[in-house]
């Protein structure tokens, strides 16, 4: 095996995979190493299910959960918008020929003590209980401005400065109410906080531009989930680097990453020397470049059943906006079942997710778990919000921020975007995709 490498990527996650597709795409010559014998280090899917309850320490499975290897589960489960960043992103580099997507079959807002279908079209707002009338109208006129906008073309602006006028102005403008606001803002344009009501405009506009278009594309939700869960995806990236010339070793410790200047020059892994001129790496590796932002909580959840009041579909994502709550974050939940591929006949896995802001983060799902009952078993788990202490641009080490709480990929594409941008120095773009029968979305 050469020692001489363009890149090093440490941890086999998806951004980390991802981003070592991308630079063998570009020519460069990657070796990717992960301390772990599998693949997808903190976004793995685990499978068989014994290997699940070994992680948690927990004894089982019993019998009535079927055959082991029918399971596959996500650590983090997360779904794609359909023309979203993400699905660009596995258009772009063909990984797609790896992986066979299903829709997921239903959106849903939570209010009042109950969910609600997210309305993102006019028939879904006529047909919606979470509006009055008028409320209805006034929603129905956003959702056409939004839907005709087009930033290049100021006659589609309605005297609204995408740029100065602020969210909150714009929906003042269309009189909503505040309750129509919260499902705008959480469940179709998928803000996680408040703040985004101060900034301009349009960044919401295209928010819910993204989410209709998805939404039209597959018509039950505008989200996508591979077969045998996402797991499938660094699978599908590694089979790729193997294709363009890329070294993949699993299951290999890293003894050392090695400094010249203050810049990246080597790693060591089980005493053998191998030289880069850059790193890539998830913070497990770099646990002295990276600091704590805060805590994720999650709990793995199986069903033998549907969740309740979602018309008995076979996969779903919920959304509990913090107002419903009196939080500061959302709850996330989504669910994926048998007809993944992903659990054994008749079985769902629902994974309920949050920012944690109290000491007891269990209790803060509470209100998530409420909807799923009753669950037949729960896997909890805290993990540390990482993100890295500087851009990477002096010492070339660069490492991805951990896993948010959200149950959607587009904040960790801002990730992959913000980490390519300071790799190359250029801006990731998929104008040119390698060959024209992979640049529709549709595919």
């Amino acid at each position: 095996m050469e020692q001489e490498y363009d890149i090093i990527v440490l941890g086999t996650g998806l951004k980390e995979c991802i981003l070592s597709g991308l630079m063998t795409l570009s020519g460069k010559k990657v070796l990717h190493i992960d301390k772990n014998p599998y693949y997808g280090g903190e976004s793995a899917s685990i499978s068989p299910l014994e290997e699940l309850y070994k992680k948690f320490k927990t004894p089982g499975p019993p019998k009535s959960m079927g055959r082991g290897k029918e399971w596959n589960v996500d650590l983090i489960s997360k779904f794609f918008l359909s023309t979203g960043q993400m699905v660009k992103i596995l258009l772009h580099t063909e990984v797609t020929r790896y992986l066979d997507f299903k829709v997921v079959e239903g959106s849903y807002v939570y209010k009042g003590g109950k969910v609600h279908k997210v309305p993102a079209s006019e028939k879904d707002a006529d047909a919606s209980d979470l509006m009055g009338m008028f409320d209805k109208r006034r929603f129905k006129k956003l959702l056409l401005f939004a839907l005709n906008f087009d930033i290049r073309n100021p006659r589609t602006h309605h005297d609204v400065d995408p740029h100065k006028t602020t969210t909150r102005e714009l929906f003042h403008r269309y009189d909503l109410g505040l309750d129509v606001i919260e499902f705008i803002g959480h469940a179709i344009a998928l803000h996680n906080s408040e703040s985004y009501l101060d900034r301009p405009c349009v960044e919401t506009i295209s928010r819910i531009r993204l989410y209709s278009d998805s939404l039209s594309c597959r018509n039950t939700s505008p989200y996508l989930y591979p077969l045998y869960g996402l797991g499938e995806i660094p699978q599908g990236f590694a089979r790729l680097n193997a294709e363009y010339g890329g070294t993949f070793l699993l299951n290999r410790a890293v003894d050392e990453i090695v400094m010249d200047s203050g810049k990246v020059k080597a790693v060591k892994s089980e005493g053998k020397l191998f030289h880069c001129k850059q790193l890539i790496c998830d913070p497990s590796y770099v646990p002295n470049r990276v600091r704590k932002v805060g805590r994720v909580i999650r709990a793995i959840c199986f069903l033998n059943h549907p969740v309740k009041h979602t018309h008995d579909v076979s996969s779903c994502q919920i959304i509990i906006p913090q107002t419903q709550l009196n939080r500061k974050s959302d709850i996330y939940i989504s669910v994926v079942s048998f007809a993944h591929n992903v659990a054994s006949d008749g079985m769902y896995i629902a994974t309920v997710s949050t920012t944690a802001e109290t000491t007891n983060p269990e209790k803060e799902l509470q209100p998530g778990l409420e909807l799923l009952e009753p669950i037949v078993h729960k896997f909890v788990s805290v993990s540390n919000l990482l993100v890295p202490n500087e851009d990477g641009k002096k010492s070339q080490i660069f490492v991805s921020r951990s896993y948010d709480a959200t149950n959607h990929f587009e904040t960790e594409c801002e990730d992959i975007k913000d980490m390519y941008q300071r790799l190359t120095g250029t801006e990731l773009s998929f104008a040119g995709s390698r060959h024209q029968s992979h640049n529709s979305d549709d595919d």
